[in-house]
C-alpha cells in the first residue's frame, strides 16, 4: 500500500478506519505523512512513550519556536511545569463535586430523551439522545445555565471541524469565529455568581487572577472543558449506541456491575472519541529506527493504538471484560481530554438507562460519520425503537 493513499478524511477511511491502520501498522509502523507533515506513529508503545515523555516532546509550539494566539492558550496547550497551576485548578473542582449526584441527575435527562423518541417510526441517535445528554451533564457539572442545544452544537461543530484545519484550511475561520463566541460565554459565567459547580469551585479557589496569563489560562480552560466535554461526550456517547446496536446482546451482559465497569472502558477502546493528537520534538531523537528531527511534529494515531495486538490481544473482538492495557481513547496524562470523567459519566448512565427502559434501540438506516479526523463522531445515526 502506497503511504500517500493514507487520508483520513477519506470517506472509506471514515466509516471504517482500523483496516487501513493495521495494514500501517504492521507494514510502516512510523511513517511519514507528507500532507499533514508530520511523523505518524501507529503503535501503542511508541504513543506512550512520546506522551509520557514532556522534555522532548512538546505539546506547546512556543517551545520551538512557534506561536500560540492568546485564545488558545489553556490547560490542553500549555506543557508541565506551566501547565500545572491550572489543570491542578480544574481537576480539584472537578473531583470535589457530587459526581454522584450529577450521573443521577444526567439518568433521568437520559430517561426523558428515551420517553421522549420512544414509538417513533425513526429519529437520529445524535440529535436526539447524544446532544442533549452532553449538554445536560457538562453545564450541570460546570454549574452554568445550560444553553440552547442545537445552537451550541452548531458552535462546537465548528469547533470540532477547526482542529483539522492542517487537513482542511477553510475550517480554521469558522472555528476562530466560534471560539470567540464561546468565549463570550465563558466571560458571563465567570461575572455571574454561579451555582455550585466547577467554575464556583474555580473562582473560589484561583484568587483574584491578579496574575493576567494565570486569569486568560482559567478562562480559556474552562471554555476547552465545556467545548472538549461536550464533544467528547457526543462523540462517545454515539459511537458506544452504535455498537450496542450492532450487537444487541452486549448491553445485557453489562447488567453485571463488573462487567459493566470494564466494559464501559472497553467500548472506547474498540470505537473511541479522540482518534489522536500531536507533538513537537525539541530536539533531535529517534522513535524506533526513524529519526525525528528538532521541531517535526509526530503524529500518535490513537486509534491505530488502541487496536495494537501488542497491547490488547484480539483487539478487533469487543471484548466486556479486558484488563489487558490502558487504551488511549481520551490521550493520556497531563493532556488527557479535560472532558474524560463526564464522558465516562455519560457511557454509565447510557448504559444503565438502556438496561432500565423497556424499549430497544436498532439500526433504521445508513449512518453517516462527520468528516473530522481528529474526532470520530457521527454526523447522523438514524435509529428506531421496539419493545
Amino acid at each position: 500500500m502506497s503511504l500517500t493513499t493514507y487520508d483520513p478524511l477519506d470517506p472509506s477511511t471514515l466509516t471504517d478506519p482500523y483496516p487501513v491502520l493495521a495494514t500501517l501498522r504492521r507494514s510502516t509502523p512510523i511513517f511519514w505523512h507528507e500532507g499533514m507533515r508530520s511523523w505518524a506513529l501507529t503503535r501503542y508503545d511508541d504513543c506512550v512513550t512520546v506522551l509520557r515523555d514532556h522534555a522532548l516532546f512538546a505539546r506547546d509550539p512556543r517551545r520551538t519556536g512557534g506561536t500560540v494566539p492568546q485564545p488558545s492558550l489553556s490547560v490542553q496547550t500549555l506543557d508541565p511545569p506551566e501547565q500545572s497551576q491550572v489543570r491542578s485548578l480544574f481537576m480539584n473542582a472537578l473531583h470535589a463535586q457530587d459526581l454522584v449526584a450529577v450521573e443521577r441527575r444526567a439518568g433521568r435527562v437520559m430517561a426523558a430523551c428515551l420517553d421522549e423518541i420512544a414509538g417513533r417510526v425513526e429519529f437520529d441517535v445524535m440529535t436526539e439522545i447524544a446532544a442533549p445528554l452532553a449538554v445536560a451533564v457538562i453545564s450541570d457539572l460546570l454549574g452554568v445555565d445550560q444553553p440552547d442545544v442545537h445552537s451550541f452544537a452548531q458552535t462546537s461543530d465548528a469547533i470540532m471541524r477547526s482542529m483539522d484545519a492542517s487537513l482542511d484550511p477553510t475550517t480554521a475561520e469558522p472555528g476562530r469565529i466560534a471560539r470567540q463566541q464561546l468565549s463570550a460565554m465563558v466571560e458571563t459565567w465567570f461575572a455571574a455568581s454561579g451555582r455550585p459547580g466547577v467554575l464556583s469551585h474555580v473562582r473560589e479557589h484561583v484568587g483574584p487572577l491578579s496574575d493576567a496569563d494565570l486569569g486568560q489560562y482559567v478562562r480559556n480552560t474552562a471554555r476547552v472543558m465545556f467545548q472538549g466535554g461536550y464533544s467528547t461526550m457526543v462523540a462517545a456517547v454515539g459511537n458506544a449506541v452504535h455498537t450496542l446496536m450492532r450487537y444487541p446482546q452486549v448491553l445485557d451482559q453489562m447488567r453485571d456491575p463488573a462487567v459493566l465497569r470494564t466494559g464501559v472502558d472497553e467500548l472506547v477502546r474498540y470505537d473511541g472519541p479522540v482518534q489522536g493528537t500531536s507533538r513537537i520534538a525539541t530536539s533531535t531523537t529517534k522513535i524506533g529506527d526513524v529519526t525525528v528531527r528538532a521541531g517535526a511534529t509526530v503524529l500518535l494515531l490513537f486509534a491505530a493504538a488502541n487496536h495494537d495486538p501488542a497491547q490488547f490481544p484480539e483487539p478487533e473482538r469487543l471484548l466486556l471484560d479486558r484488563r489487558q492495557g490502558r487504551h488511549l481513547g481520551y490521550g493520556w496524562g497531563t493532556h488527557a481530554c479535560i472532558g474524560a470523567v463526564p464522558a465516562q459519566m455519560a457511557l454509565r448512565v447510557l448504559v444503565n438507562v438502556l438496561l432500565q427502559h423497556p424499549m430497544r434501540l436498532r439500526l433504521a438506516g445508513e449512518p453517516l460519520r462527520r468528516r473530522t479526523a481528529t474526532m470520530r463522531v457521527f454526523e447522523s445515526l438514524p435509529a428506531t425503537s421496539h419493545r
